[in-house]
């Protein structure tokens, strides 16, 4: 009457859990990369905007130092703009694997609930079942004085 519920498929919701933390850190990890690039991007952006343009003031070799520091800025902002677009494929990737192992995990704890409560259901059908005994003991005892 003592025994405990056990759940027979634990280790694989324990590994499921394992894979679903694992794909957690996974996204996390590459949405702070992408996170990273933007800031980067925007920090490009940034310095091209300020030097882009030609004041009057300036002298020949400055502008053209400053000619060629916009086109590395430019250069920049393309492979950045790029690497971008990879990491969100990846991040959306992982996003996608994260809801396929959460899926996944949730299948195997719905399961280890609905016999859960099966096995809690059962308990209380054995002890009333031994209570309505011991109150029929005590009822047939009590007419028989």
């Amino acid at each position: 009457m003592a025994e405990r519920f056990r759940f027979g498929l634990d280790k694989l919701l324990e590994i499921r859990k394992e894979k679903e933390e694992e794909s957690k850190r996974l996204f996390t990890e590459s949405q702070r990369e992408k996170n990273k690039i933007e800031e980067k991007l925007e920090e490009l952006n940034q310095n091209y905007n300020k030097y882009k343009g030609i004041t009057p003031n300036e002298d020949i070799i400055y502008q053209k130092l400053k000619r060629y520091y916009i086109q590395g800025v430019q250069n920049g902002i393309k492979s950045n703009e790029k690497e971008l677009v990879i990491k969100n494929q990846e991040v959306d990737k992982r996003r996608r694997d994260l809801t396929t192992k959460q899926m996944e995990r949730k299948t195997v704890q719905t399961l280890k609930d609905k016999q859960y409560d099966a096995y809690v259901k059962e308990q209380d059908r054995v002890e009333q079942i031994n209570l309505d005994e011991l109150a029929l003991y005590a009822y047939v005892r009590n007419q028989d004085n």
